[in-house]
């Protein structure tokens, strides 16, 4: 049994484990369904829900660690379910498509246009 703070910082979804454990105070965390502790331990077979931003994962337990070793070690810790996959795969596409139509700027406003808006600021 492992501690889940320690196993997330193992499996690589954090950077540090002060990070995951905050993580798993702000509810961002779920094991089986429930809001856990930093302390609560995890076994094989259990299913970690984890919160990053707009994307969910949801991954099952296949290895316990409580080293962090290397990216390719650390992903044979955990299986993505395919539904989390095809979700979070289409975060990400929806994500590309608002980005592109998102309308740009040409460049930089000239002198001109940053009195205007300098202006326009002023009056709200």
């Amino acid at each position: 049994m492992v501690r889940i703070d320690k196993w997330l910082w193992a499996a690589r979804f954090y950077k540090t484990r002060s990070l995951a454990k905050k993580k798993i105070e702000q509810g961002k965390i779920k094991v089986n369904g429930q809001r856990s502790k930093p302390a609560r331990t995890i076994e094989i077979g259990d299913q970690v829900s984890i919160k990053k931003g707009q994307v969910q994962w949801v991954v099952n337990v296949l290895e316990l660690s409580e080293q962090r070793g290397p990216a390719k070690v650390a992903q044979t810790l955990y299986q993505e379910t395919e539904a989390s996959q095809k979700a979070r795969e289409d975060q990400q596409l929806l994500n590309k498509l608002q980005y592109h139509s998102t309308p740009k700027p040409d460049g930089r406003p000239s002198s001109r246009d940053r009195r205007k808006l300098q202006k326009l600021k002023k009056k709200t």
